[in-house]
């Protein structure tokens, strides 16, 4: 659990400061806003950046892969139009820090890491910081979680090249897909699925992630 000495008052007033400038430019889901409030986030960091993380960018986290800019969880976080208590497939747990923001906004979050060692790392991490109840897999994110399956939500952390369908299978009539597609800079989808072979598809700006890669890396 997460204990005082671990997150102070100048911390808090930095993640507060930090918010106000996300709300700043443009963001204003307050259920977003009080969840980004409340995750520690220098607890996902590395020592060597931990003076940095209440900066509104992203930073390396190992494994070729990072901390996503606070503004950019905010951002699909509010694309994602998540109620709570519904289910939420994460493609791409990275450091954990866009599980827990999802986890305060009151979801069911699912989450699902390619990186055996980043998936090691973070699970550890999210149970000792009290995010137990986060559901942590090891796998494909193409692949997703069939056995889980349907989802209200699916949130895509990572630049994919082509449309993820087994995912969009994976998600219930009426639920909301949000994925960065694209090579080097993605452009921000949100897919609705209308029914089981048709979807409305929103271009929401540019971005720039991590590939999205298939399969599984091992030790």
């Amino acid at each position: 659990m997460i204990r005082p000495e671990d997150d102070t008052y100048k911390h808090k007033g930095l993640r507060n400061i930090l918010v106000d400038s996300i709300r700043s430019k443009g963001v204003n889901d307050e259920n977003v806003l009080l969840a980004l409030r409340k995750v520690p986030r220098h607890l996902f960091f590395d020592s060597a950046f931990v003076e940095r993380a209440y900066e509104d960018k992203a930073f390396p986290i190992g494994e070729g892969q990072t901390i996503s800019q606070p503004f950019t969880v905010a951002y699909q976080s509010t694309l994602l139009q998540a109620n709570r208590g519904d289910k939420v497939l994460e493609i791409g747990t990275g450091s954990g820090y866009q599980a827990a923001v999802l986890y305060e906004m009151g979801v069911k979050v699912f989450t699902i890491e390619r990186q055996r060692k980043l998936y090691d790392k973070t699970k550890t991490l999210l149970a000792g910081m009290g995010y137990d109840k986060i559901k942590t897999f090891f796998g494909d994110g193409f692949e997703g979680l069939p056995t889980f399956a349907p989802f209200d939500k699916i949130l895509v952390t990572a630049g994919a090249n082509e449309l993820p369908v087994k995912l969009l299978a994976q998600l219930r009539i009426g639920g909301i897909m949000v994925v960065p597609m694209g090579a080097d800079i993605q452009k921000m989808k949100r897919i609705i699925k209308i029914d089981t072979n048709n979807y409305n598809e929103e271009e929401h700006g540019s971005f720039k992630f991590v590939p999205l890669l298939h399969g599984k890396v091992n030790p």
